[in-house]
């Protein structure tokens, strides 16, 4: 489709994102991220299971495969949602919440690439940027566990979170099926001294190519589990 036209469509989208939390009991927890195209138009995409309350890997499956969308900003879910969801396609676990590497409903049409995968597989995503698409926010506080909310026309959108000191903060926002309150408390969960939380820290590994040492922790965690 064109760039007009998916713009329609997540116009169309965004009034179906769910911002409740109805996250119940949560074992298994999922990152995704993508790689840039390189110089042939290829890129990996990623995503990564880990169990909680351990964080430890139990599953990762990587794809790669051709960008045929056009870099437009505001439109990357349309350009990096078909290789991710190719890669989860691969799956032989069932994850209860989703990280993204990317906005949720901080996005000016409100349907950034974690509402638009929630929306999919109709599953609670949390969008866990590194940059702010759009909106703005007052000071974060230097102290972890700090936010400052993102508003954006006079709607709340997200949080600037600290997550580490000394860090720059991350961009947290709705994805699908999660309030906001709820999203910041399992990022907080899920960081572990880190500025990223761990399910996208990791997925941002294995698409660079870069988590095969991480497989005996992932035979192990498959054993606990009875995977």
């Amino acid at each position: 489709m064109t760039p007009d036209q998916a713009k329609k469509v997540q116009r169309e989208l965004a009034v179906t994102v769910s911002r409740k939390n109805e996250l119940k009991a949560v074992s298994l927890i999922a990152g995704v991220d993508i790689s840039a195209p390189n110089a042939a138009g290829l890129a990996r995409a990623a995503v990564v299971v880990l169990s909680y309350p351990e964080l430890m890997l139990v599953e990762k499956q990587v794809i790669t495969k051709e960008v045929t969308f056009p870099y437009v900003p505001g439109l990357l879910s349309f350009r990096e949602s078909p290789l991710i969801i190719a890669a989860c396609e691969g799956l032989k676990t069932t994850p209860d919440l989703i990280f993204v590497d990317g906005q949720g409903i901080a996005h000016p049409r409100r349907l950034g690439l974690a509402s638009h995968l929630g929306l999919l597989w109709d599953r609670p995503t949390i969008g866990c940027a590194k940059s702010r698409l759009c909106g703005e926010h007052g000071m974060v506080p230097l102290e972890p566990g700090s936010y400052a909310k993102i508003t954006d026309n006079n709607e709340v959108i997200g949080a600037a979170l600290r997550t580490k000191v000394n860090a720059a903060p991350l961009y947290i926002s709705i994805g699908h099926k999660i309030d906001l309150e709820t999203a910041i408390s399992w990022v907080l969960r899920c960081c572990q001294g880190q500025r990223l939380p761990e399910p996208t820290r990791l997925a941002h590994e294995a698409a660079s190519g870069r988590l095969e040492a991480a497989k005996p922790v992932e035979k192990q965690a498959q054993m606990r589990l009875g995977i």
